[in-house]
């Protein structure tokens, strides 16, 4: 099995809720480990960057409202198929369709304010941990 890297995203609805610590350990109980991490407030702008896959969709604007809304916690989870690990811990988007026991049953309290973002592919994953953290930042465990 590949070792891989992904993005996390602790929301900032979750953040507010202090759920970051439980969020963390559901990720580590299931074999995904920390190798970075801070807590930062996106602008409006960071935030725009970072969802401009999503800019010509009619959420785009309450997206990006909402996660500037308060501060957010980054991580880069490192794991066996970590991606596809990292999907499978934070279930289904709309936390109504999530299956019990994942981070957005437990935590999410809608399909906007759904608890965390994660990578959907390697690319993606390596793309969106540039957006994050230098290379000087990810600490090998």
């Amino acid at each position: 099995m590949a070792i891989e890297r992904t993005l996390s995203i602790v929301k900032p609805s979750s953040v507010s809720d202090n759920h970051i610590g439980a969020i963390v350990a559901k990720f580590e109980a299931a074999g995904l480990r920390v190798v970075a991490a801070k807590m930062l407030k996106l602008t409006p702008e960071q935030a725009g960057n970072f969802y401009d896959v999503h800019r010509a969709r009619p959420f785009f604007q309450e997206l990006v409202d909402f996660m500037t809304s308060g501060p957010i916690f980054v991580q880069v989870l490192e794991g066996e198929n970590a991606i596809a690990k990292n999907r499978e811990v934070m279930g289904a988007t709309d936390p109504a369709k999530a299956t019990a026991g994942t981070i957005r049953a437990e935590f999410g309290k809608n399909i906007s304010e759904n608890a965390v973002h994660g990578s959907d592919a390697p690319d993606t994953a390596h793309t969106e941990i540039g957006f994050f953290f230098a290379t000087s930042e990810l600490c090998a465990r």
